[in-house]
């Protein structure tokens, strides 16, 4: 009974926590701050020196964190300690996650990371729409619509992307993704749906980018998945409830991520494989640039 209650009081907690979060009151008129942005962009060039440094020596992932991830297991973890961090009217999380696909090729990934039409059926049930704006040898600008449900309201994310490909060696490649729109669709679904003016709004997400580095080996692909992204602050009289309940979100955000990845390549596979036959030669859907 008493474990019973305690779960009822975290609930409780919980609830009250978020509705002060995310309240309409709190919400209205939140525009993302110059001050906030450029902590933002510092935080990230940072960030960009040292995934390319370690990209481009062509750095393996170091054979103890290999073999969990051979056994199945997804590994995610802050990439500093005092993730998210604090900036002027604002938060910056920073998580990195990897996840080993076995049978599976570099080409069989890009299959799927470079499909932005059916991204709606990979990452099931966040992303409600996406489609590609420009696609190239080794740069794709897409957009994708994100949903996002509060205690209030039913928004969404909706959101440009620019996403860059390198090939590194035969095993070892990269990729950055990075927001170049953000705006939250308001009322989505309902007949009031309407985009908020860019840098307004909710301010629960501002800003995204993604670093990934993939590398073909024992029998199958590692990926490495750092996710950064740049939200509203938490207001301090409900941070000590909410920073554990932010990290644990975080955490199982991109662990889903990388789970939905990595079945959408073993289906992505297994269908091209009905398709051509087994044993056919069948040349990966992407540009001879990354091979």
């Amino acid at each position: 009974m008493r474990t019973k209650n305690t779960h009822r009081l975290f609930q409780v907690l919980t609830a009250v926590a978020l509705t002060t979060l995310f309240s309409p009151l709190r919400m209205d008129g939140a525009d993302l701050k110059p001050e906030t942005l450029q902590a933002w962009e510092a935080y990230l060039q940072s960030a960009k020196a040292r995934n390319q440094k370690h990209a481009a020596e062509g750095a393996s992932i170091p054979a103890i964190d290999a073999e969990k991830l051979r056994q199945g297991e997804i590994i995610v973890s802050p990439v500093t300690p005092n993730v998210p961090v604090k900036v002027h009217s604002g938060l910056i999380h920073d998580w990195a996650g990897a996840i080993f696909i076995p049978d599976a090729s570099i080409g069989d990934v890009m299959r799927v990371v470079r499909d932005y039409n059916r991204y709606p059926e990979f990452y099931h049930p966040n992303v409600v729409g996406s489609k590609p704006i420009e696609t190239g040898e080794s740069e794709d600008r897409f957009s994708v619509v994100i949903l996002n449900k509060s205690f209030f309201a039913k928004n969404a994310l909706d959101s440009d992307y620019r996403s860059t490909f390198v090939r590194v060696d035969e095993g070892h490649w990269y990729s950055t993704t990075e927001t170049t729109r953000v705006q939250e669709a308001a009322e989505y679904g309902a007949a009031a749906q309407h985009l908020l003016p860019e840098n307004h709004g909710k301010g629960i997400i501002w800003r995204l980018y993604s670093f990934a580095r993939y590398e073909e080996r024992d029998g199958g692909v590692y990926i490495e998945l750092e996710a950064i992204a740049l939200s509203r602050d938490i207001p301090a009289t409900v941070r000590w409830m909410v920073d554990p309940i932010v990290r644990r979100v975080s955490r199982s955000s991109l662990e889903t991520s990388l789970q939905q990845t990595a079945d959408a390549v073993r289906s992505s596979a297994a269908m091209v494989s009905r398709t051509h036959g087994a044993g056919a030669a069948v040349k990966p859907a992407i540009s001879s640039s990354f091979r």
